[in-house]
């Protein structure tokens, strides 16, 4: 890509991850176009359909996650590796209104422009939850599945602002399910909640 091509790449990058944190993933193409100072079809040259652009947006934040956990494997504890990377999973999915939806959809579906980087960080989910697992220290009854549904399930409910002062509280309470002896291990992954 030319450098031209790839400054006006990343200002359309920078302006819809803006409106996106403003409007959710239902944020109008037009208005990052109109906000980006570019038109539509410029931006639609770069991201042909919406799929596209969230894919761009989130890549970064689902690649980290990817990393996180290979570096999480040889550097923790596997308890503490899964709570760790879960809560940064927590987070992203938190990081955009309506996230949960496309992860969700795209996470079945090959087709899409998400599928790869979905299945990449449900499949390091699964690894680090399957050496928690062979450690003893996470529940045997789960699978990589559940732990997906049960991150997005808990960054959607947090980003809710009915529950978001009990965000905290709400990880403890599914890491503690998650985790075979989450007493010994509260100090250890930081589970600590206000009462």
């Amino acid at each position: 890509m030319r450098a031209d091509a790839r400054k006006n790449y990343s200002h359309l990058l920078a302006v819809a991850r803006d409106v996106v944190a403003e409007d959710g993933v239902d944020a109008s193409m037009r208005d990052i176009a109109r906000r980006a100072d570019v038109g539509l079809a410029t931006l639609l040259r770069h991201f042909p359909t919406r799929e596209a652009l969230f894919e761009a947006l989130m890549c970064r934040n689902l690649d980290a996650l990817t990393h996180m956990a290979g570096e999480l494997e040889t550097s923790s504890p596997p308890d503490e590796a899964l709570v760790s990377w879960f809560r940064e999973g927590v987070a992203f999915v938190q990081s955009y209104r309506g996230v949960v939806d496309l992860m969700a959809s795209a996470h079945a579906d090959p087709d899409s422009a998400l599928y790869v980087s979905c299945a990449a960080v449900h499949a390091v989910g699964a690894r680090l939850l399957l050496r928690a697992q062979a450690e003893g220290t996470a529940r045997a009854d789960m699978n990589g599945d559940d732990l997906f549904a049960l991150m997005s399930a808990l960054g959607w409910l947090a980003g809710q602002p009915a529950f978001a002062p009990r965000a905290d509280h709400l990880f403890h309470v599914i890491a503690s399910a998650i985790l075979t002896n989450p007493s010994s291990n509260d100090d250890r992954n930081n589970l600590s909640h206000p009462d």
